[in-house]
């Protein structure tokens, strides 16, 4: 697998990661600690987690994988969304429910909705430097590490960044070796704000990357990327059913066929990868197999230029109707 230097750490690391995301919410300790495991297995160095992830528990389960793991792995986590309380109950609920789940899998989602809607949502931080040593303090327990390798501010914004003791206290960890660099991770309107107003913050940006974007452009920024499946891959998975004729001259030009799911997800992820070089990006998956997948697609060099001919194809053909059908499927999701 690709290596590359992690943004001012100077540690090595993989250039596809794990997104975290998917841990300990509709899946428990030993089903998230198994796909830690599958990630590690197939190749992966770097994991990216927050302390909002699980309802709070996804750290914890992280930093059980990385004490066992050494200080080989890289990690990066956040301050910004607090998750709301988890309670003990949780993990009884999931067990008793468990053959439920099995017997009727339609009810999974719904448990999952309700299962939020009592616990309530989470809440912005503030943005202070008091709070912020204060997260940076429960990541570093929960993760069981002395040091993180990336620390990045979770959907913070350009008007939100007002204490100037947050940025001094930011270079006060890397001071010390308790994080090796920081930066914000943000949705990508926000972080072209952020880059413009708070460059001092932005030594590494963390947003969304697909095929339907262009290219970006933060030259003193390193980067991390994720999302370039998701809504993106179902989305343009749709289109190309919908227009069998695209489906035939994209597979003509491209010799393959990209309205098979696993072409289109390999096509997807190397496309990621390599109109970003020098950025990690990031894939999370609830199956073993996928995180495979996605591992063989990311080191199969043969698929470079089929995947920068794919994008071109891509933003060439579709991109604003596939931006359009993206759009809905976001907004009917929030």
């Amino acid at each position: 697998m690709e290596h590359l230097q992690l943004a001012g750490t100077g540690r090595l690391t993989t250039r596809l990661g794990f997104g975290c995301s998917t841990l300990m919410g509709r899946i428990n300790r030993k089903e998230s600690a198994a796909l830690l495991d599958a990630a590690w297995d197939a190749g992966i160095r770097h994991f990216d987690v927050a302390p909002m992830y699980g309802w709070g528990a996804a750290e914890s389960c992280v930093g059980e994988f990385l004490s066992r793991k050494g200080g080989e792995p890289t990690v990066t986590t956040k301050y910004g969304i607090i998750p709301p309380p988890r309670p003990s109950w949780i993990g009884l609920a999931r067990l008793v429910a468990r053959p439920v789940l099995r017997a009727f899998p339609g009810t999974k989602q719904r448990l999952g909705r309700a299962a939020k809607a009592t616990l309530g949502g989470s809440r912005k931080a503030i943005f202070s430097a008091e709070e912020a040593r204060a997260s940076l303090d429960r990541s570093r327990s929960a993760l069981r590490t002395e040091r993180i390798d990336l620390w990045l501010l979770h959907d913070a914004a350009a008007s939100s960044l007002t204490d100037p003791l947050l940025l001094e206290f930011m270079h006060e960890a890397v001071a010390m070796g308790l994080i090796g660099d920081f930066g914000c991770s943000q949705d990508i309107p926000e972080i072209s704000t952020l880059y413009e107003q708070r460059r001092e913050y932005c030594r590494v940006l963390q947003f969304e990357w697909s095929v339907r974007q262009k290219v970006p452009q933060f030259p003193s920024s390193f980067r991390i990327h994720h999302r370039s499946l998701t809504s993106n891959f179902s989305a343009l998975r749709a289109e190309l059913e919908r227009r069998p004729d695209l489906r035939k001259r994209w597979s003509d030009q491209l010799g393959c066929d990209p309205g098979l799911p696993k072409t289109l997800a390999a096509l997807m992820l190397k496309a990621a990868l390599v109109l970003n070089p020098g950025s990690i990006v990031l894939a999370s998956s609830k199956s073993p197999a996928h995180i495979a997948d996605n591992v063989r697609a990311a080191e199969d060099a043969s698929l470079d230029n089929t995947a920068r001919r794919f994008y071109e194809l891509v933003e060439r053909d579709l991109n604003g109707p596939i931006q359009e059908v993206i759009t809905r499927a976001d907004s009917a999701r929030t």
